[in-house]
């Protein structure tokens, strides 16, 4: 247990707390074969307000674990205040095509997500240079089968 909170801590902003709630609600991510379902489980997932020839915008569902996107959002903030790559990045990109910086943090809220759970899957601490360096050729960072 000690070493998994050491692993999901590893990100700067990213605490022990967020660690252990992480932990404590996904029980270790045992349960998920891959990050769709974790996202998914968490409430992440995007879904389409749509009915015959109605086409609404796209929200999240929020119909997951409402703590681990509770505990999520401060550890965005904070992502984001430290200028943590490609965190950063992703917020920024989203606040320029929206405007609305809730959108930006929600959206890293998900890649955080999506990233601890392929920190923890692979047992390594995170690496921002193997982050930017992995999308600055193109791929989508972690490869997350």
């Amino acid at each position: 247990m000690k070493e998994k909170i050491d692993i999901l801590s590893s990100i700067k902003g990213a605490g022990e707390l967020t660690a252990a709630t992480i932990i404590g609600e996904t029980n270790g991510f045992a349960l998920f074969e891959n990050y769709k379902q974790l996202v998914s489980y968490a409430g992440y997932d995007v879904i389409e307000n749509q009915s015959g020839d109605h086409v609404g915008k796209t929200k999240i569902s929020k119909k997951g674990n409402s703590h681990i996107r509770r505990i999520l959002h401060m550890a965005a903030l904070n992502v984001v205040t430290y200028k943590v790559k490609p965190f950063v990045d992703l917020y920024e990109r989203v606040y320029q095509r929206t405007n609305v910086k809730m959108k930006g943090y929600v959206a890293v809220q998900r890649k955080l997500l999506v990233i601890l759970f392929a920190l923890c899957k692979k047992n390594q601490k995170f690496d921002p240079q193997h982050q930017s360096s992995l999308s600055e050729k193109g791929s989508r960072g972690l490869l997350l089968a």
